[in-house]
């Protein structure tokens, strides 16, 4: 299985079929001009408290953004023991025009983390569309010490792309997590978030287009 973000390969059948792997473009049209709506239709977590995560689209409808501005974990000093892992779950209602599907081609993450020596930082992300009976987990560590903006970027092979079924609405679920354990003096506090100090950092999903067979 090739790395990066599969999106469910395990149930091709319940989410479409990939495409051939050897002619992978053959199948993809330019983005359809009309816009996709993404909508949040659940938000959940410790890191994302009502009202601090937004969904937007890019303009050549290629990608969405989810914007974060209170998710942090962090561990040591006299942090609480449940602020060592942070979770976010996003539940999108995607709506995409009449005659196209999507896949989800990759996902890049960014943040800021603060890591004592010994300390450990951890992103995790999980992938799955309603319905499907299988979830597909990517997991990214960062070791201290660190002290610097971290990206962490998932890809899939044009050829394992798996995309959303045809004529039916499944809602996609996004769920990712953050981690932090206490380094080797456990006094110091070591943190780590999908923000920055000097503004919201974007976690950007590229979108990818095929065009549904005609009935």
């Amino acid at each position: 299985m090739a790395s990066g973000l599969l999106l469910g390969v395990a149930a091709a059948t319940l989410l479409g079929a990939a495409l051939p792997a050897n002619n992978p473009g053959s199948s993809f049209d330019d983005p359809p001009p009309d816009k996709i709506v993404i909508k949040v239709a659940t938000v959940n977590g410790s890191g994302c408290p009502a009202g601090t995560a937004a969904v937007a689209v890019s303009a050549d409808n290629t990608a969405f953004t989810v914007t974060y501005s209170d998710y942090i974990a962090q561990a040591g000093g006299s942090s609480d023991p449940t602020a060592a892992r942070r979770n976010c779950q996003l539940s999108l209602l995607v709506h995409v025009p009449q005659g196209f599907t999507y896949a989800i081609a990759s996902a890049d993450y960014r943040g800021f983390a603060a890591l004592r020596p010994g300390a450990r930082g951890t992103e995790r992300a999980s992938y799955y569309f309603q319905g499907s009976p299988n979830t597909e987990h990517r997991t990214h560590v960062f070791a201290g010490p660190y002290d610097d903006n971290w990206q962490a970027t998932d890809e899939t092979d044009w050829a394992q792309l798996v995309y959303a079924p045809c004529g039916v609405q499944r809602n996609f679920n996004i769920n990712t997590e953050l981690r932090v354990s206490a380094g080797s003096d456990p006094s110091q506090v070591s943190f780590m978030t999908m923000d920055s100090t000097d503004g919201d950092i974007s976690t950007v999903y590229h979108l990818a287009w095929k065009r549904c067979p005609e009935k």
